[in-house]
């Protein structure tokens, strides 16, 4: 080989290197911040707002099919006001959110249990899939009955949506924590539990965040489906009564009410996950 040919192969190898380097700091400055992420959230919601508004203004869509922003805005106005969005949106919220936390820890639990017994699984297994199958608002009425049309029937409804979900995800992340582990502990001399408490309790742990990411709008069906059924306050009444009387814009309010819910939920267990998983 030549110097010249050297020469040219260390020039094409520094260029290379350099074509890297600015593509991969081009890569980094794709990265959007949180500002630029926040900004563009922001303004796709206020054009979609605008858009409504004009197009309702312009006669292109009937205000009474589909409301108005500007009647939504004023109506939001109104209920705060009285107290009445924040009363019926702070009982759903109580309700989804203890039926949230009731079925999504026992559940989670009992479906971690469940690999300590093969035979229990087993067992239950079929049940769990026709549990998990069945629509739950099938049961609402057996609910109500059985615990009344106050708080406890909204809150046993929640728990009982979210204890399946939690319940089989829970199962499946244990059935798929890597065998080798598994082998290794036995290897050692490890008991079951010490096996299951050190190594099948963490590897599920994505599934079980997975299901209570889930269960939140599972918690929130539970709790606005036994409103719509049986109660005369909620945010699941609100929208069901202001149906009837074809009153739009405050249908949309609560339903940007439990929007509002939900996000505060998701955000909830986000920061769960960042303090107390990833460290």
């Amino acid at each position: 080989m030549s110097v010249t040919d050297t020469v040219s192969s260390a020039q094409v190898g520094q260029a290379s290197s350099r074509g890297q380097t600015a593509a991969g700091s081009k890569w980094k400055d794709v990265t959007p911040s949180t500002m630029q992420i926040l900004t563009w959230q922001i303004g796709l919601l206020l054009g979609f707002l605008a858009l409504w508004e004009i197009a309702v203004s312009l006669g292109w869509i009937a205000v009474y099919i589909y409301g108005r922003p500007s009647g939504i805005f004023s109506k939001a106005v109104e209920l705060i006001a009285s107290g009445a969005l924040l009363r019926d949106s702070a009982l759903t919220a109580f309700e989804a959110i203890s039926g949230f936390i009731i079925g999504t820890v026992t559940g989670s639990v009992l479906g971690l249990a469940l690999w300590l017994s093969p035979m229990g699984a087993a067992v239950l297994r079929p049940y769990m899939i026709a549990l998990n199958g069945l629509p739950k608002i099938a049961l609402a009425p057996l609910v109500i009955i059985w615990f009344g049309i106050g708080l406890g029937s909204k809150i046993a409804l929640a728990t009982l949506i979210t204890f399946i979900v939690a319940m089989i995800a829970a199962q499946q992340g244990a059935r798929e924590v890597d065998s080798d582990w598994v082998k290794l502990m036995r290897s050692l001399g490890a008991t079951r539990f010490k096996t299951w408490r050190t190594v099948i309790v963490p590897g599920a742990m994505p599934w079980i965040v997975s299901a209570f990411r889930l269960n939140v709008g599972f918690a929130l069906i539970g709790a606005v489906v036994g409103e719509y059924i049986a109660s005369n306050n909620g945010l699941g009444y609100m929208i069901s009564y202001a149906g009837t009387l074809y009153d739009l814009n405050t249908v949309w309010l609560g339903i940007a009410a439990l929007m509002v819910v939900a996000l505060l939920m998701y955000a909830a267990i986000d920061w769960c996950e960042a303090r107390f998983m990833k460290r």
